[in-house]
């Protein structure tokens, strides 16, 4: 971004994320950058995927979208096949369909339906199958306009609908920020925003780091990056022990669909540090316990508040955090607090707003059985494949954050564990 604001005046970028605490950080890395040419910023919109979509949609319609939740689609979903009389497939099955196909590739029609391609899913469905579901899709999809919501995938449909044929763009170079986790609608988003001049869409991701989206062909959309991507192999942000535990937790190479590959081998950090220190305890109170000692150890040690990072797997285990900042005199923000971003205390919060952040110390806690990975995504899987897919996404999100700590890494569970801990630990 600051070679392009350097070398072409007239530039309008789009810098954007998968998340606004990162782009709230990489906005104010961009500031740091520029120094006292401080105009060069404001060329630069730094937003999310989602919420530049929605932004350009209010542009657009002259009105905020309003996006309907999970629950509500879950509901909506139920609602139709029993209204279509369809008792034949799961509920689960139905949403991941949803999810994953539907709405995924913006389908609006049974023909349309018949011919996407179902990449990896491992329910093979007939074209009569196919027929019938569609009957309780398309009934969502009415229940969803009757009621005035959209689906966050639709406002990256609507957008790219609206931009896709003009010549006149709104950016005239976008800088993309952890890619691998853009989907279907995200990707055809971008392209239709960029105008089609060379180099104007780059893309900076790890296939390591996907803990969203299912894999699908950038190439089948018109996005081809073969022979034009380059492999990063000088980690300076994480100590030598703390990437080469986390590199044990995934494969030593990684292929899209497309058949680009990331090899992991060969990577170096520019330092050395600690090894990672993994508690397992017998209980909720010991492993509180530990984690309080640990933070109060990093705080005599010289460490700020600022510089610590305390994350767990989801809402439900945030209170177990909470108790060990509390005993060890540690003040905590959260991701909401944007008006605290520069207060010096520690960041509390979920692994996947951790991405693309860094800290001095990590502590990731309550990495339990049945945590990690999450019984309640493991349950909601529709076949084999997503079991797979799940299974690997929760794994990379375990090495996201422990990859968040730059000297100290701190891992605490109840035992027994959960068994992604075996493979970090293990040489």
């Amino acid at each position: 971004v600051y070679r392009i604001l350097r070398e072409k005046p007239d530039a309008r970028i789009l810098l954007t994320t998968f998340s606004e605490p990162l782009a709230r950080s990489l906005r104010r890395k961009l500031a740091i950058l520029c120094g006292d040419e401080s105009a060069m910023p404001e060329r630069v919109v730094i937003r999310s995927f989602d919420e530049i979509a929605s932004d350009l949609l209010a542009l657009i319609t002259g009105r905020e979208p309003r996006i309907a939740g999970p629950d509500q689609i879950r509901s909506m979903l139920e609602k139709s096949a029993e209204e279509a009389g369809i008792h034949e497939v799961t509920p689960q099955f139905l949403n991941s369909e949803w999810m994953h196909v539907i709405d995924a590739w913006q389908l609006e029609s049974a023909a349309a339906y018949a011919e996407v391609p179902r990449m990896g899913r491992k329910n093979r469905l007939g074209s009569r199958q196919r027929e019938r579901l569609w009957s309780v899709f398309d009934l969502t999809r009415r229940r969803l306009r009757t009621s005035g919501f959209m689906t966050a995938a639709g406002v990256f449909a609507a957008v790219a609908a609206h931009y896709r044929d003009r010549t006149d763009k709104p950016f005239t170079h976008i800088v993309v920020d952890e890619a691998q986790d853009l989907g279907v609608v995200e990707l055809r988003f971008l392209s239709s925003i960029a105008p089609s001049n060379p180099d104007a869409l780059f893309f900076a991701g790890d296939l390591g780091q996907r803990i969203f989206q299912q894999p699908f062909s950038w190439k089948g959309l018109g996005v081809d990056v073969r022979g034009r991507s380059a492999t990063l192999r000088v980690n300076y942000r994480t100590s030598h022990q703390i990437r080469r535990a986390a590199d044990r937790l995934l494969p030593e190479a990684m292929r899209d669909v497309d058949g680009e590959e990331q090899v992991r081998t060969g990577t170096v950090s520019v330092f050395e540090g600690l090894d990672p220190i993994i508690a397992i305890e017998k209980d909720e109170a010991a492993e509180i316990a530990f984690a309080t000692r640990a933070l109060q150890e990093a705080l005599a040690d010289g460490f700020r508040p600022s510089e610590i990072g305390i994350f767990v797997r989801s809402q439900d285990q945030l209170a177990r955090a909470r108790a060990a900042a509390a005993a060890a005199g540690l003040a905590i923000r959260s991701f909401v607090d944007r008006a605290n971003d520069n207060e010096e205390a520690a960041l509390l919060g979920v692994m996947h707003l951790a991405k693309g952040l860094e800290f001095r110390l990590v502590l990731l806690m309550a990495c339990d059985e049945g945590v990690l990975p999450l019984a309640s995504r493991i349950s909601d899987v529709a076949d084999d494949f997503e079991l797979d897919n799940v299974v690997a996404t929760e794994r990379q999100l375990l090495y996201v954050a422990a990859t968040r700590a730059r000297d100290r890494l701190v891992i605490t569970a109840v035992a027994p564990g959960s068994e992604f801990i075996d493979d970090l630990a293990n040489a």
